[in-house]
């Protein structure tokens, strides 16, 4: 069983959502392959909009939303982290060259997510990056050459454009079979979904 994990690292939904796919991936033997997409590229194709094109009523519930889910899954959030937005391009890349080179992307992605949400660091700083990666036990220089190596930019671009031709259209997007999962509250659809195999 396997699920593909469309996902933006600077996202809070998918950052809510990450290690409880985790923990229901591995529950069920499921193998997660991760995807680090550039989220505004779907938007712009599927018809969605950045966070401060949206109205201010939206903008506004989505901090509920974020506060309520916080408090029910008792995850560390920061509702106006310090370095959000952030250019996640880089980070994206270095999760591709792990998940290129057999190492494990989903913790370093978790790593990434955290810094933004809950560690106040800025991700888009090639400084950050470093640090993160050696935090997850993993050498910085060797992943940057894996990711100049792999052409990790051409492999999200390519990635990017496969979410869109399945159907995805925001981020966290779980894809289990031909079925498609949006969003952080719908990972009690995809633990039925692997349960019923």
């Amino acid at each position: 069983m396997r699920v593909d994990y469309y996902c933006a690292l600077t996202s809070p939904w998918t950052y809510l959502g990450h290690a409880r796919l985790r923990d229901i991936a591995a529950r069920h033997g499921a193998e997660v392959t991760i995807h680090p997409v550039n989220v505004l590229a779907i938007f712009e194709r599927t018809g969605g909009l950045p966070l401060p094109k949206r109205s201010p009523e939206r903008q506004a519930y989505r901090l509920q939303e974020l506060r309520r889910w916080r408090e029910r899954l008792g995850v560390e959030l920061n509702l106006k982290p310090a370095h959000f937005p952030a250019d996640e391009t880089r980070a994206a890349e270095t999760v591709i060259a792990a998940r290129a080179e057999g190492l494990d992307a989903m913790d370093l992605a978790g790593r990434f997510m955290r810094a933004v949400w809950a560690e106040e660091r800025d991700i888009g700083l090639a400084r950050t990056i470093r640090e993160v990666v050696t935090e997850a036990g993993m050498d910085p220089g060797a992943l940057e050459r894996a990711a100049g190596r792999y052409d990790a930019n051409a492999i999200r671009a390519a990635e990017t454009d496969q979410a869109v031709a399945r159907g995805v259209f925001g981020a966290p997007t779980y894809v289990v079979g031909d079925e498609i999962f949006w969003g952080q509250d719908r990972l009690d659809f995809v633990d039925a979904a692997l349960e019923a195999g």
